[in-house]
């Protein structure tokens, strides 16, 4: 397990008339949404923001780039066996609403069972990471905590990419020696490619990591090797 995805509305106060029912969503407010990925540590992996709050979590999913590196080939390998059967992508905790792709891992709504419902326990209580994630993000930043009073989107994505960033570095220097991560933040790749019209080998294998990622039945089935793994735990 990687990580935790999840999203968090930030209420628009002056949102522009023109603009309020494209991002007015279920809470009947203008929103501007925030797609986040998080740590036990309460660490912001990935943050996505600005699209509007009429859109649900699986729009911004189809929006960001959580998964660019992983589909272009450039994420580090992950390998390892669950019950007997091997996987070569780690996966998010996430809740219903996310597709059933390999990359995630959802609870299940209604369990039946003891392996089911200790799985459904164990996966809710983790993915309160991200939550606990956002909580502690509004704690610390007043100015997302309430609804915002700017006028400009740019100016708001400005300031929660600057709260996302001064939250990792209340965390980076609040955590452990022993606990440091050396994270290396200036591993951009500038070099661009060359655009091509044809079928080139590279936009396959592009495709084809993209349809992994999708793979419905690997979901399934990593559910329930998950299941089998978290009840041998448990009884043991």
């Amino acid at each position: 397990m990687l990580r935790s995805i999840d999203c968090m509305h930030w209420k628009w106060k002056n949102c522009p008339t023109a603009w309020k029912g494209m991002y007015s969503s279920h809470i009947r407010e203008p929103t501007i949404i925030l797609e986040a990925v998080a740590s036990y540590d309460l660490w912001i992996w990935h943050a996505f923001f600005g699209m509007p709050g009429s859109h649900n979590d699986i729009n911004m999913l189809k929006r960001s780039s959580v998964f660019t590196e992983l589909a272009q080939g450039r994420a580090p390998p992950i390998n390892y066996t669950v019950n007997g059967h091997d996987y070569t992508m780690g996966y998010y905790l996430a809740d219903g609403i996310y597709p059933m792709w390999q990359t995630f891992v959802k609870t299940i709504p209604s369990p039946r069972g003891n392996k089911n419902k200790h799985f459904a326990k164990v996966q809710e209580s983790a993915r309160k990471d991200v939550e606990r994630a956002f909580g502690v993000l509004q704690q610390r930043f007043a100015i997302i905590r309430g609804p915002s009073r700017m006028f400009k989107l740019k100016l708001l994505t400005n300031i929660m990419k600057t709260c996302v960033i001064l939250h990792n570095m209340i965390i980076e220097d609040e955590r452990d020696d022993g606990d440091s991560l050396n994270v290396e933040y200036d591993q951009l790749d500038d070099d661009i490619p060359e655009l091509s019209r044809t079928q080139t080998n590279e936009f396959m294998d592009f495709i084809r990591r993209r349809l992994h990622i999708k793979d419905s039945s690997a979901h399934h089935q990593l559910q329930e090797d998950l299941i089998e793994h978290q009840w041998q735990l448990y009884s043991q």
